[in-house]
C-alpha cells in the first residue's frame, strides 16, 4: 500500500511533463531514457504525456535512407549519442520513411484506453530496433494487439479515420505551443528543446513543483471589507 497522506503528493497536482515526439524521430526515443531517470527517486508525483508532432506531414516529401542525408546525421549525431545512453538503435531501412498520421491516430485510439504511453514506446521499438513499417494499417494492428488492444476494433478505427479529427486537434495544439523541433518538452512552464540532460529534468521538475506548492499555499487567500 502507497501510504502518502502527508506528503506533498496528498496536497499538489502531479508536475505534468509533455513531450512532442514523432515516432520517426530518433531522438525522440533516445530521450526516452533521460525522463525514465529523472523521475526516479525524485519524490515528486509526476505525469508524462507524449504529445503527437508530424516533422514531415503528408503531401511533404518523407526522408529515404538510401540519399546522403541521414546515414550522415546518424553517424555524426545519433549513434554517438545511442552509445553513450546505452539504446539499441539502428537506421531503419524503410524507404521513404513512413508518414505518421495512421500511427498516431492510433495513439488517439491507445490514449484513450488508458496505454498511449505503452504504445508511443511500442512505436519507438517497432522503427528503430525491428525495422517495421509504421506506415502500414496491418502492421499497426498487429503492435497494437501486442498491447492487449482489440485487433479488429484498432483496424476499424484506422480505416475509417475515426480519429482523424482527434489527432488534427493534437497537432493545432503543437502549434499553438510552437512547436518546430522533435522532441519538445515542457515541465510546467519550462521548455526543454532535444535530448535533455538528466540534471536539466530534475532542475525542471523540481522548480515546477516548487511553483505549484507556492500557489497552494496562497489558494484560498482573500480580502475583506477590514482588510486582507
Amino acid at each position: 500500500m502507497n501510504d502518502r497522506a502527508t506528503s506533498d503528493r496528498a496536497t499538489s497536482d502531479p508536475v505534468r511533463i509533455r513531450v512532442w515526439s514523432d515516432y520517426v524521430c530518433p531522438f525522440c526515443m533516445l530521450a526516452e531514457g533521460p525522463l525514465e531517470e529523472a523521475v526516479k527517486d525524485l519524490g515528486v508525483d509526476v505525469e508524462i504525456e507524449w504529445m503527437p508532432f508530424e516533422l514531415r506531414a503528408h503531401p511533404q516529401p518523407t526522408l529515404r535512407p538510401e540519399d546522403s542525408y541521414l546515414p550522415a546525421i546518424w553517424e555524426r549525431a545519433v549513434y554517438p549519442m545511442a552509445r553513450r545512453l546505452g539504446v539499441d538503435i539502428t537506421l531503419p531501412t524503410v524507404s521513404p520513411q513512413p508518414y505518421t498520421h495512421l500511427a498516431f491516430e492510433g495513439y488517439q485510439y491507445a490514449a484513450e484506453r488508458g496505454r498511449g504511453a505503452d504504445y508511443t514506446h511500442r512505436m519507438f521499438r517497432a522503427f528503430f530496433q525491428e525495422d517495421q513499417d509504421l506506415g502500414r494499417i496491418d502492421v499497426l494492428t498487429t503492435l497494437a494487439g501486442e498491447l492487449g488492444l482489440d485487433e479488429d476494433e484498432f483496424r476499424t478505427a484506422l480505416e475509417s479515420r475515426a480519429y482523424r479529427a482527434k489527432h488534427q486537434d493534437a497537432l493545432r495544439e503543437a502549434a499553438a505551443h510552437q512547436v518546430r523541433v522533435a522532441p519538445t518538452i515542457l515541465v510546467g512552464d519550462t521548455r526543454i528543446e532535444g535530448v535533455p540532460r538528466v540534471a536539466e529534468l530534475r532542475k525542471a521538475i523540481l522548480d515546477a513543483h516548487a511553483r505549484q506548492g507556492d500557489t497552494d499555499d496562497i489558494q484560498g487567500a482573500a480580502c475583506g471589507i477590514d482588510g486582507c
